[in-house]
């Protein structure tokens, strides 16, 4: 009977106070691991605060892996993640509304080389063409979540995961530079991007 009365420390691998990754949000910080009875059944809950946004979301333990929560990726993950994001842009010629679906379906499933993707994808150097305003949210979006989970697993700030996925971006192909010589970019677009 006291065991029942004990706070549970762990459930289904994870552990309070562990940073995890819950795909429609990014990644919180498990806070609790509660007890509450739900029309007559006892339910365990993650309490999981997302400090960012300022919310907190309760997931039935039980529900956890079905929805997709998952623990942080490994380093080795997020060194293939920042390789994706130097890889050369893959545009489909499908309807840009399409395309939106798709980009926001791999930003929320939570993956993190789904959502590197879409940062490759949508990002655009200072030498190209301005985006869309959607498109812009759509990258915005890609890459906020892409430096949360950096963040944490590298334990650096977001600016300076931001900083390390845009150093990679630049190594990718047509970008930086070696882009603009090849296209006579005039000086002005070399210092923006300097």
């Amino acid at each position: 009977m006291t065991t029942q009365q004990k706070k549970p420390s762990q459930r289904q691998g994870f552990k309070t106070s562990e940073f995890i990754v819950y795909p429609a949000h990014g990644v919180g910080q498990i806070t609790a691991i509660e007890e509450q009875e739900v029309a007559g059944h006892k339910l365990e809950l993650f309490v999981i605060e997302f400090e960012k946004d300022k919310m907190r979301l309760k997931v039935p333990v039980a529900k956890a892996a079905s929805i997709g929560m998952r623990k942080l990726a490994e380093n080795e993950l997020v060194e293939r993640s920042l390789k994706v994001v130097q890889g050369r842009a893959r545009i489909k010629r499908t309807m840009w509304s399409r395309r939106a679906q798709e980009y926001d379906a791999k930003i929320n499933s939570g993956d993190l080389i789904s959502i590197a993707e879409v940062v490759r994808d949508l990002y655009r150097a200072d030498n190209q063409p301005e985006q869309s305003y959607s498109e812009r949210q759509l990258y915005e979006a890609a890459l906020d979540r892409m430096a949360r989970e950096i963040a944490a697993v590298n334990k650096l700030s977001e600016t300076e995961a931001v900083r390390l996925i845009e150093t990679n971006l630049n190594k990718g192909p047509k970008r930086g530079k070696a882009a603009e010589e090849e296209s006579g970019g005039d000086g002005n677009a070399q210092e923006a991007a300097a």
